[in-house]
C-alpha cells in the first residue's frame, strides 16, 4: 500500500503495509525475553505506543527551541552534500521511521534551494533481514533511475543499519544487475559508518525523542508472518493520535529555519575515521565494564538511548552530564520508568542506554 501518513502527499510516500494494532501484544518484558532467547526476531513484534505525558511534551518543545536551528542547519548541509553527489533528478529513500522527517525536509530543500526535481519514499530496513526489496523494486518500476537513489536516515548509533543497508543493496544489485549506491546519508554519524554526514557529534535531534506523533503517525516497521512474499514490510497507523500529531508542524518549522539560513551555511569536514575508532573503543570497554555478552544490548548516543527508554527494557541510563539540557527527556523517562542513572564524565557520547538482559529479569 502507498500512503503519506499524516504528511502532505507531496512530501513522502510510505511503502509499508498497515497492520491491525490488535495483532500485537503489550508486554515489553515478554517481548524482550523472546528476542534475547532467539525465539522471535525484534521485527516480528511491536509494543503499542502511548501518547507522551504533558511533561514529556514540554521537554520536546524545549528541545525544538534549543536544537531546532542546529537540526535545520544540518538538514541544509546534508541537502547540499546530496545535491553535489548526484546529477539530475533525485530519489530520496528514507529509512522508516527515524529517517522520514529528515527525508521530508531534504526533499523540500533540494527542490527550493537547489532546484532539483526530487521524490521521496520511506521504506523499511530490518537488522539481520535487510531492506525491503519489494519496496525497492516498486520504486524502480515507477521509472526512477537507479543512480538517482539516495538513502537517508537520522543518525548512526553503532553503524549496524549502515552496514545492513550496504550489504542488502550489494545483494540486490547482484540479483538485478544494477549499481545502486548503498551508502547512507545522515545528520549525525556517531559510528563513522555513513557515506555522507553533516556531523559526527552526538547532539539532540528533536525528532528522535518522539515516536509516531513526529513521524507521520506511523509505527516502526514490522516483518512477521502477516507479511506475504509480495508485500511491503508492515507498520501500524496510529490514526487515533491525530489530534496530538506534530509531524507536519515539525517539518514546516525545520524547513522555515533552514530556508532562513540558506546561502550562509557551509559544510564542515567530518572525521569519520575518528568517529569509528571512538565507537569501537567505547563498545569494547562497555562490554567489559558491564559484563555484557551481546553487543545489541548497548545503545550509544541520544537517539538510540531514547529508543531504549521508549520501547525496550532498560537496565541503565548513562549520562556524561547529569544536568545537560540535551538529555532532559532521558532523565524524565528514566524517572517515569524507574530506570537507574549513572554519570560517567568520560563518556564519549552524551548518553548511552543499556538494555536489560532477559536472564536478569
Amino acid at each position: 500500500m502507498n500512503f503519506s501518513g499524516s504528511y502532505a502527499g507531496a512530501d513522502v510516500t510510505f511503502l509499508l503495509k498497515p497492520l491491525p494494532l490488535a495483532d500485537f501484544v503489550d508486554d515489553v518484558g515478554e517481548k524482550e525475553r523472546l528476542i534475547q532467547s532467539g525465539r522471535r526476531h525484534y521485527s516480528e513484534m511491536l509494543s503499542p505506543e502511548r501518547l507522551p505525558s504533558q511533561r514529556y511534551e514540554a521537554v520536546f518543545e524545549q528541545a525544538c527551541r534549543d536544537n531546532g536551528e542546529r537540526m535545520a542547519r544540518d538538514c541544509l548541509v546534508l541537502a547540499g552534500l546530496v545535491a553535489a553527489r548526484r546529477n539530475g533528478a533525485i530519489t530520496l529513500v528514507s529509512l522508516a521511521r527515524g529517517g522520514t522527517p529528515i527525508g521530508v525536509v531534504l526533499k523540500r530543500l533540494l527542490e527550493r534551494v537547489h532546484g532539483r526535481a526530487t521524490v521521496h519514499y520511506s521504506v523499511s530496513i530490518v537488522r539481520d533481514r535487510g531492506i525491503d526489496a519489494n519496496a525497492l523494486r516498486h520504486i524502480l518500476a515507477q521509472g526512477h533511475a537507479p543512480e538517482s537513489i539516495v538513502f537517508v536516515d537520522g543518525w548512526t548509533g553503532k553503524g549496524v543499519i549502515a552496514r545492513e543497508l550496504a550489504a542488502s543493496i550489494e545483494r540486490f544489485n547482484a540479483q538485478h544487475g544494477m549499481a545502486i549506491d548503498g551508502g547512507l546519508h545522515v545528520l549525525s554519524d556517531l559510528a563513522g559508518s555513513a557515506a555522507c554526514a553533516a556531523s559526527c557529534e552526538d547532539y539532540l535531534i528533536p525528532s528522535s525523542i518522539l515516536n509516531a506523533t513526529v513521524s507521520g503517525l506511523v509505527s516502526r516497521s514490522v516483518l512477521n508472518e502477516a507479511i506475504g512474499q509480495d508485500d511491503f514490510h508492515g507498520c501500524v497507523l496510529y490514526s487515533d493520535f491525530a489530534p496530538h500529531d506534530r509531524s507536519r508542524a515539525f517539518v514546516d518549522e525545520l524547513e522555515g529555519r533552514a530556508l532562513a539560513l540558506a546561502g550562509g551555511v557551509e559544510a564542515q569536514a567530518v572525521d569519520k575515521q575518528a568517529a569509528a575508532q571512538r565507537s569501537r573503543a567505547y563498545l569494547a570497554a562497555a562490554l567489559q565494564r558491564y559484563a555484557i555478552a551481546d553487543l545489541n544490548l548497548v545503545k550509544p548516543g541520544i537517539g538510540e538511548a531514547t529508543r531504549v527508554l521508549l520501547r525496550r527494557s532498560p537496565r541503565l541510563l548513562l549520562l556524561r552530564d547529569p544536568n545537560a539540557a540535551a538529555t532532559a527527556h532521558l532523565r524524565l523517562l528514566a524517572e517515569e520508568k524507574r530506570v537507574p542513572v549513572e554519570v560517567d564524565r568520560h563518556l564519549p557520547y552524551q548518553a548511552v542506554s543499556l538494555i536489560r538482559s532477559a536472564s536478569d529479569a
